[in-house]
């Protein structure tokens, strides 16, 4: 697990582990929940994740906006507009509608291809994993008021998702031993996918065909 996602080597992704593609989930991973504007400890891993896959292989996969639970696609639509990358549109809520995000991603012929980042167990990593991705856990970005939009029960289900995990338990750490491998990526002895970097200053968002996104 890291936090946030900008402690990801997106780099060491694309260069060593065959990944030609990015999904992030949108709430506590880009955003704080339920606002639309990216939030300041995501701005350095958003940039980076441009400038290593370009605009058109960056993606936002939400269980609420793009979904049918948003009409119209109208928070799609504003959220696109506000963080400048696409909001992949899916019937199927994760860890369903792998189909509609292959299909988003015109260069990515396996899910292989495909990194996961997200901070829910459940569902953004159990996604990934169900389709041999490559997946990142992020602990939440907000705490305390910054957090006070988030589901309750989503909350709730996080925290004890993230318990059974990371616990101190027998079963936390018989869960360790049996992680799940990835057909390019063969472990942090390999190569390292976390790293840690003062953020970068808020301002321009650059992306990777030399477009800017203002923020």
């Amino acid at each position: 697990s890291v936090s946030p996602s900008s402690d990801v080597n997106y780099q060491a992704l694309r260069d060593h582990c065959n990944i030609r593609a990015v999904i992030f989930d949108k709430d506590n991973t880009l955003t704080a929940p339920y606002e639309n504007t990216l939030h300041p400890k995501a701005h350095t891993g958003l940039q980076s994740a441009l400038d290593a896959f370009g605009t058109n292989n960056v993606a936002i996969l939400s269980n609420s906006a793009g979904t049918d639970d948003d009409p119209g696609y109208e928070d799609a639509d504003i959220i696109e507009n506000a963080l400048g990358i696409a909001v992949i549109r899916h019937r199927e809520k994760k860890p369903g509608g792998l189909q509609e995000v292959l299909d988003h991603f015109e260069n990515v012929e396996e899910p292989s291809q495909l990194c996961m980042v997200g901070d829910r167990l459940l569902t953004d990593v159990v996604f990934g994993n169900l389709h041999g991705m490559l997946t990142v856990h992020t602990l939440p970005l907000c705490k305390g008021e910054e957090n006070k939009r988030d589901n309750k029960v989503a909350r709730m289900i996080r925290a004890v998702e993230n318990k059974i995990l990371y616990g101190d338990w027998w079963g936390g750490r018989r869960i360790w031993k049996y992680k799940l491998g990835h057909k390019f990526w063969k472990g942090d002895d390999d190569c390292p996918l976390v790293l840690k970097n003062d953020m970068m200053e808020l301002g321009e968002l650059k992306v990777a065909d030399d477009k800017t996104e203002k923020l």
